[in-house]
This record gives structure tokens, C-alpha cells and sequence, in this order.
């Protein structure tokens, strides 16, 4: 028999019975759908942080200050005030390769223009804190390192700030009260949108550290310190000459632990995509169990639809039709129910995608790859599932098959 013919036959059983075709689809639609969506949700993930720590810089070493701890709770690394003004500037001086660097002293606190006030994150920083993030100016320039050298009160605003301050007009020269002293605005950041965190990156007010700690901690010391080489083969050279060189400022004695950390970009991306890697994984797997129960359901209705067509293929055999034909004829039923559920499926799964990243805010990206995956994985569930049926159908007996009632 032609194959023309067989899967003309096994769209006109499909038709028969609309209904249940559609729900037996069904389970398949919302297995394909799911696998999109949540690999679509995982890779997004892991874009966005590969996005949010290329950010930091390129060939950048990040210096943590120790970990302390409280009530015999350790706490994690930058809690403990290790870092200092010297530290800092010693790594400028004294480690090779170094072209930027730039403490990091932070403190949330209230910032007034005029009647308007808002809470935000005061971020003490160096002279190459925008260049080493790569952050452009909408207005204004960067402060200087005299500024930095004089702690003057100078500051530079992110874009939310910004706008809950002054509104559409330029800050650019105007005065903020950053805990009650009066800092000149000399520049406006561009928008950099949400972190991987979700936070806000354009909420933030940036002041020389030295200005910072002495108006606003109070302290002399740095959460952390941020180092950019002049290559991407220098940084590991770089990270084992900053620790060599802080063990010897701070006096630790051989086999005592650093009360410091020193990571690369490299590594904390590594370590964030790989968590991001893993739960897309998690995400998929989860979502293809509900794929794998649409094949179930597909291997229980074409053993039901085999039994209820018993009489019809005691027929066909009784006229000529082979036992290769039976089964070729309920595998294609099977396969028509698996890819048609696939393509609906991926249809709904990037639509759902695009629901999330639009009403959500979270980023999302289908891939080819994940498309491909699922509708090959959709047709090997209706071949594989629908073998069983079918070749229970061809090897049926045509006399008992007559007979039966």
C-alpha cells in the first residue's frame, strides 16, 4: 500500500474522532510549550547575568574585605572592614599591569533637591569607577582625582535619581544635600536598567570615596576594591600579586587564612552562569516530565483506539492490507497527534516567553536549539510510544479480528 494512501487513512481515523485527538494533543501541547518557556526563562537568566557581570569590566580583579562574624554567625565576604586607604593605594603603586582601580564604599542615605527627597545608595568611588564599568555620561563629566585627593563635594547622578529629583530638566550643576551637605552635581549617568539581581543600577549617587568616608561613614576602610589589567593574561599573575602583597600588609602569619578575597570576572562568571546553567536544566527537566506524560496519554488512547477498531482491521487484513501497513497506519496517527501537539506547543511556548519578558520584566530567549530539541523530542515521543499500539494492531490476528464483538 501506498504510503499516501496509509496516511490518508490515519488522518480519516483522526477526524472520527475530533475530540479525542485534541485532548490527547493536549498533553503534548502543554509539555512542549513548557520545556520553551522554561528554557527560554533559564537561558534569558543566564544572559543576563553574563550581562550584568560584564559589567563590572573587562580584565577586572575584585578585592573583598574579610568576612566577619556576630554572635558566632560568619557573615560574608565584605563585612568585615579589612580593606584600607593604604591597601588601595599600595596596589595602584605596587602591583604591575594595573591602568584602573577603584575602592568601593557604599551607604544608603537620604538625598534632598529643593522640596524633593529620595532614599538612595550613595556609592563612594575613585576617579575610574565609570570608565572600568564602562558607563557613559548623558551630561556633565566624570570628577577628577584632585576631586578625589581633596574630597570635594562633588557628585554624580544615576538616572533614576535623576528624574525623581529634577524631573526631565539637566541636574547638571545643581545642589544635593547628601545627609545634610551640600554636594554640586558635575555629571548625569546614562540608564543601565536592572541588574541580575534586580535591582535598580541607575539608583545610585555617586561621590569621590574620599568625601564619602569622611561626611558620610565616618570610617577608613572599603567593602571592596576593583582592579582593571591591561590584559586578560595578566589577571591571574595580577590576583596572586595583590594577595601576596595584602598577606604582607596586614601581617598574616604563614597558614593563616587571608581576612580578604580576591576574585576575577572570569570566576564570578563562572560561578553565577553555572548556578544560572543548572537551574535551566532543573527548569527543562521538570517541564519535560509533563512531555513525557503526553506520550503516556498518546500509547493510551491508541491502544484504546485499537481495540475499538478491531472489526476494522480484521477487515483490512481480510482484503489484502499487510501487517506492515496496519502499523504504519497507527504509527502515522500517532506521530500526527505527537508533531501537530509539538508545533501548537511551540507556538505557545515562545508566545508565553514573550508574555513573561514583556509583562514580567524578566529576560527571556528562545533558542533554535531549544525549538529543534522539542519538536524532534515531540516525534521520537509519538514513535516511540505509538509502536507499541501499533504493532499490537498489525499483528492481530484477521479471523479473531472479524469476530470480535
Amino acid at each position: 500500500m501506498k504510503f499516501s494512501s496509509t496516511w490518508m487513512i490515519a488522518l480519516r481515523a483522526l477526524r472520527r474522532n475530533l475530540m479525542r485527538s485534541g485532548l490527547t494533543m493536549l498533553g503534548i501541547i502543554i509539555g512542549v510549550a513548557a520545556v520553551i518557556a522554561m528554557v527560554a526563562i533559564g537561558t534569558g537568566a543566564k544572559e543576563q547575568v553574563a550581562s550584568s557581570i560584564a559589567q563590572i569590566g573587562q580584565n577586572t580583579v575584585l578585592v573583598m574585605s574579610g568576612a566577619g562574624s556576630r554572635g558566632g554567625v560568619r557573615g560574608g565576604w565584605g563585612s568585615s572592614p579589612t580593606l584600607t586607604r593604604q591597601d588601595y593605594e599600595a596596589i595602584r603603586k605596587e602591583i604591575p599591569g594595573v591602568i584602573r582601580a577603584t575602592p568601593d564604599v557604599r551607604k544608603n542615605a537620604q538625598v534632598m533637591a529643593g522640596n524633593q527627597n529620595v532614599n538612595t545608595t550613595i556609592n563612594g568611588a575613585g576617579e575610574d569607577y565609570v570608565d572600568i564599568r564602562a558607563w557613559d555620561f548623558a551630561d556633565g563629566v566624570n570628577f577628577s582625582s584632585a576631586d578625589v585627593k581633596a574630597a570635594t563635594k562633588v557628585a554624580i547622578l544615576g538616572n533614576t535619581v535623576a528624574t525623581n529629583l529634577f524631573g526631565d530638566a539637566s541636574p547638571v550643576g545643581q545642589i544635593v544635600r547628601i545627609q545634610n551637605a551640600p554636594y554640586t552635581v558635575v555629571g548625569l549617568l546614562k540608564p543601565k536598567g536592572m541588574s541580575m539581581m534586580g535591582s535598580d543600577q541607575d539608583d545610585v549617587v555617586l561621590v569621590p570615596w574620599s568625601s564619602a568616608l569622611v561626611r558620610l561613614t565616618g570610617t577608613d576602610s572599603f567593602r571592596s576594591i576593583t582592579v582593571q589589567a591591561e590584559s586578560a593574561e595578566q589577571v591571574e599573575q595580577m590576583m596572586e600579586d595583590i594577595g601576596a602583597l595584602l598577606r604582607q600588609r596586614h601581617r598574616l602569619r604563614e597558614g593563616a587564612e587571608d581576612d580578604f578575597h580576591v576574585h576575577s570576572q572570569q570566576e564570578i562568571m563562572e560561578m553565577a552562569t553555572s548556578t544560572a546553567k543548572t537551574m535551566t536544566i532543573l527548569l527543562g527537566a521538570i517541564a519535560g516530565v509533563s512531555l513525557l506524560v503526553g506520550g503516556i496519554g498518546i500509547m493510551n488512547i491508541m491502544l484504546v483506539s485499537v481495540t475499538e477498531r478491531t472489526r476494522e482491521i480484521g477487515v483490512r487484513m481480510a482484503v489484502g492490507a499487510r501487517g506492515g501497513d496496519i502499523l504504519l497506519q497507527f504509527l502515522v496517527e500517532a506521530v500526527v497527534l505527537s508533531v501537530g501537539g509539538g508545533l501548537i506547543g511551540i507556538g505557545l511556548g515562545v508566545g508565553v516567553a514573550k508574555i513573561v519578558s514583556a509583562k514580567v520584566g524578566w529576560n527571556t530567549l528562545v533558542s533554535p536549539e531549544s525549538v529543534a530539541l522539542a519538536f524532534a523530542f515531540s516525534a521520537a515521543i509519538g514513535i516511540f510510544f505509538g509502536f507499541y499500539p501499533a504493532r499490537k494492531a498489525a499483528g492481530l490476528d484477521p479471523i479473531e479480528a472479524l469476530r470480535y464483538e
